[in-house]
């Protein structure tokens, strides 16, 4: 196994794309949409419950290790959905965890009230804590910023986000952590950790080909870092260096049960129009009868972590059932 050192080392110098976000990135960000968006919940009109596990980079000692679980429904009078999701992430010596409660109002829309415009709040509070003596420093002189003691902070905070969607088609938009906060008491180097605003914009649809039998499913979802930095108002933090990273995925289903897909996934640099590859990937779910979904991604890196890494891989697990009927309901596509 490499140490962290290595890992920092790759990420300082190659990458980027893996450095600049701050929060958890999932290839099966369809599967965990609640994590992104509070206007989700209810989305499924029914109790739906699921949990992702996410190594990212396995193989690389102190890599990203996410884990979530999620729980939404809608209520009885169908206009309000609720729900609830927590997460767990771990970055070498860094750990956050965090949980929030989610609020969706929908408002029926066109096609005779079949297609859904949510607006979505949640609130919640986040953990975040470093143990930067995990490291494994070549520099006898290291850097200030590592020879600090790092406390504990809790962090409340709050998001919201639009959704709007039909059986075929959905859009939306959200910021899950609209509170930024410093990561570092009385500083006093030039540039010190904070915890950004995330955005994150998605699109995609269904289109059947031979009815419910084989179903083709597009989808993209953008996610960027300071896209108002220009506002902040400290001078050293507007420049983020956070690419705008795009996913693009194309998969099928198959007779409502077997869903296969592949991803694409990219990153715009802010600052001199030029992009990089992260990585190609490849994924399957596959919902039983009794309501259980079960599921699994790998990603290839492109990057230069390719040869470290032996790429990163994802577990899903879910379950979704009707309250109305008792019984388990066709899944929806989105």
């Amino acid at each position: 196994m490499r140490n962290i050192f290595t890992l920092l080392c790759f990420v300082c110098f190659f990458g980027q794309v893996a450095f600049s976000q701050q929060d958890a990135m999932f290839t099966k960000y369809m599967f965990n949409s609640l994590h992104y968006n509070p206007a989700y919940a209810g989305a499924k009109d029914h109790l739906a419950v699921g949990l992702l596990y996410r190594n990212q980079w396995w193989g690389i000692d102190g890599a990203p290790v996410t884990q979530t679980f999620t729980i939404h429904t809608p209520l009885r009078n169908n206009r309000v959905g609720v729900g609830f999701s927590a997460y767990n992430d771990v970055i070498g010596p860094t750990h956050q965890m965090g949980a929030n409660f989610s609020y969706a109002y929908r408002i029926p829309m066109g096609n005779g009230g079949k297609g859904k415009l949510a607006i979505g709040l949640q609130g919640g509070v986040t953990n975040w804590r470093a143990d930067w003596n995990k490291l494994k420093l070549a520099d006898t002189n290291p850097d200030q910023a590592f020879s600090e003691v790092q406390p504990s902070y809790w962090l409340p905070n709050f998001g919201a986000g639009i959704y709007y969607y039909t059986r075929n088609f959905y859009i939306g938009f959200a910021s899950p952590h609209l509170i930024e906060y410093d990561l570092r008491e009385e500083a006093t180097t030039e540039i010190w950790a904070k915890q950004y605003r995330h955005y994150f914009a998605s699109i995609g649809g269904a289109i059947p080909i031979k009815g419910d039998m084989l179903v083709f499913k597009p989808s993209l979802l953008v996610k960027n870092v300071g896209l108002l930095s220009n506002f902040n108002k400290d001078d050293a933090f507007k420049d983020i260096g956070a690419p705008t990273e795009i996913d693009v995925d194309l998969s099928l289903l198959f007779y409502e049960a077997l869903w296969i897909g592949a991803s694409f996934r990219t990153a715009i640099e802010a600052f001199n129009d030029t992009s990089s590859f992260d990585s190609v990937d490849l994924w399957a779910a596959y919902y039983l009868a009794n309501g259980l979904r079960i599921g699994a991604a790998y990603d290839y890196t492109l990057t230069k972590l390719q040869n470290p890494a032996k790429g990163s891989f994802e577990i899903m697990l879910g379950y979704e059932f009707n309250y109305k009927t008792k019984q388990i309901v066709t899944p929806r596509y989105f």
